[in-house]
């Protein structure tokens, strides 16, 4: 299970990328996109995005 981002949804704010220690969120096209090799699956960037497009799935 790892975090995902609903691409409809995110804005490119960039407030989860930061809020990443496993440094797996990077913004491509104007999107957040979250390595799932990478995610460690602790939801910090559910909590912090504004506009609720990250889940856990």
């Amino acid at each position: 299970m790892s975090a995902k981002v609903d691409g409809e949804k995110c804005t490119g704010c960039e407030s989860c990328i930061p809020e990443c220690p496993a440094d797996a969120i990077s913004l491509i096209n104007g999107k957040a996109v979250i390595d799932a090799d990478t995610c460690i699956d602790c939801g910090l960037c559910i909590e912090i995005c504004p506009v609720d497009a990250i889940s856990m799935e």
